[in-house]
């Protein structure tokens, strides 16, 4: 199909995003764009949550990566279902009962000041670095797919994206993101599904067959039983439990929409929800990365993990069937995930590092140091995209969940220090415990498994014999989030003492 009509389609839908938030941004405020006055729908939280927790990095590499790790992702996403079950039972109440904006006001309110702005400062290393790399593969594939054919710059591309994002949330925030996340939500689920649909068409069997081709291959293994492999079952509950409560619970963006719905209850109906309708969704997107390795290994096609769907989708065979489809879909899961970050992070550095809901200032000045952050923030990703741009790395799923098992750890340390004990901390210790915490994990993580630092950032550790020597052959895989958690909980009962009133 021609790149013109392609990228044609992908200005039509931007048109789309910018009706849906002029209608409804009018009349909007600063409690409108930090918490959507409270007014939020649950089931539209619930359905536009999916989109926010895929992204665009689900849709390619998680299909990518059935080709070496089979179908043992779904024992990541079988350990959400434990960690939403925690955020509905027990942050939540805790949320609605503190009547928060912003969650980490907890940690303030909890364990002082400066708590609070660590866990301010750890969400938004967090999420700039996570939103950014999962913009940066979005925008590659149409650069290369598209783009690049038209003769656009990279960096024109990464401006124009992120100055659309901004158009359509720069003034409604959560109110409008509501919105355009179930509308982006649908489009990509509707693209999932249709791809799933014409690749086997195009294979000549049905899904009966399909699955016999896959079961053939060894793709569709779920349960790893090696304890010692970094995808064992048990690492993967764990760490996807870990990774549920920390990436969603103690997370700004994904809790400043929870918190948006009118009652607790409905809050916790969002969860439950959600959660459920992902599982399926990610057990779909499991099965279309065995579709599409077993179709590249019937055409000859050899491409990164990365590469493969969009190689598969846009290629001449399907004569554009399925290319719109994939076009569509594929920025359907970007934008979830990348309006929300930019938002979120502006709430969160308004109120948690400005303190401006506690200022004097009036509303008008209040929404001018808002603008200012939202744009600086829109920049910030600007130049992150370009990083990984020069950094150009592969299987960009991998480097996010290692990332955030190193810098949600301290987020997962302090709230249970302080839902979990009654003690209180030494202020001016607090800071080096939440730094030293991630650096011992991640010190533990490279020298359990050096050989995928030295595949990732392409540098030679020589750890191998200290790996087998200490470990044995042992992998630390995602419960890292959960070592650097305790690591950072020990650190922070080790400068804490009991209350003055005991």
């Amino acid at each position: 199909m021609s790149p013109t009509l392609l990228f044609g389609f992908v200005i039509g839908y931007f048109l789309l995003l910018l009706g849906v938030a002029w209608l409804t941004s009018r009349n909007s405020n600063n409690e409108s764009f930090f918490i959507g006055n409270k007014s939020s729908n649950w089931m539209l939280v619930a359905f536009g949550m999916i989109g926010t927790s895929l992204s665009g990095v689900t849709f390619v590499s998680v299909p990518g990566g059935v080709g070496t790790g089979n179908f043992y992702y779904f024992q990541i996403v079988l350990g959400y279902l434990l960690g939403y079950a925690v955020i509905a039972f027990v942050l939540i109440p805790l949320y609605y009962k503190m009547n928060l904006t912003s969650i980490y006001t907890y940690l303030e309110k909890r364990l002082g000041v400066e708590a609070h702005k660590a866990g301010a400062f750890f969400f938004i290393l967090s999420r700039t670095v996570g939103a950014t790399a999962r913009l940066y593969l979005v925008i590659n594939i149409l650069q290369l797919f598209i783009l690049d054919k038209l003769g656009v710059p990279f960096i024109v591309t990464t401006a124009v994206i992120l100055l659309m994002i901004l158009l359509y949330t720069f003034e409604g925030g959560v109110k409008t993101i509501i919105y355009t996340d179930t509308l982006q939500t649908t489009g990509m689920l509707v693209g999932l599904v249709a791809c799933i649909f014409v690749i086997t068409k195009a294979l000549g069997t049905d899904f009966s067959g399909i699955y016999n081709m896959m079961l053939d291959k060894g793709y569709t293994k779920i349960i790893n039983t090696d304890i010692k492999s970094a995808s064992f079952l048990g690492k993967h509950l764990l760490g996807g439990m870990f990774i549920a409560i920390a990436m969603t619970g103690l997370d700004q963006e994904m809790m400043q929409k929870n918190i948006s719905v009118k009652t607790l209850k409905d809050s916790q109906k969002n969860i439950m929800s959600f959660s459920a309708v992902l599982v399926v969704v990610n057990l779909l997107f499991l099965f279309l990365g065995g579709i599409l390795y077993v179709y590249a290994a019937s055409k000859g096609i050899s491409t990164a993990p990365d590469d493969l769907f969009p190689t598969i989708a846009l290629s001449d065979a399907f004569s554009g069937s399925i290319g719109v489809i994939f076009i569509i879909a594929l920025i359907s899961a970007l934008f979830p995930s990348v309006d929300g970050a930019i938002t979120s992070l502006t709430s969160c550095f308004c109120i948690d590092i400005l303190g401006i809901k506690n200022s004097q200032a009036t509303e008008k000045e209040k929404k001018r140091t808002r603008l200012k952050v939202h744009f600086t923030f829109a920049l910030i990703f600007f130049v992150m995209v370009l990083i990984f741009k020069a950094v150009n790395d592969k299987l960009i799923i991998d480097f996010i969940l290692k990332f955030a098992g190193v810098t949600y750890g301290p987020l997962l340390g302090m709230f249970a220090f302080g839902i979990l004990t009654k003690r209180q901390l030494s202020v001016k210790w607090l800071w080096w415990v939440c730094i030293i915490a991630p650096l011992l994990a991640l010190g533990m993580d490279m020298l359990s498994s050096p050989d995928w630092y030295e595949k990732k950032l392409h540098i030679e550790l020589g750890l191998q014999s200290i790996s087998e020597s200490l470990f044995g052959g042992y992998k630390i895989g995602n419960e890292l989030i959960l070592i650097n958690g305790i690591l950072t909980f020990l650190g922070l009962l080790i400068i804490s003492k009991k209350p003055v009133n005991q």
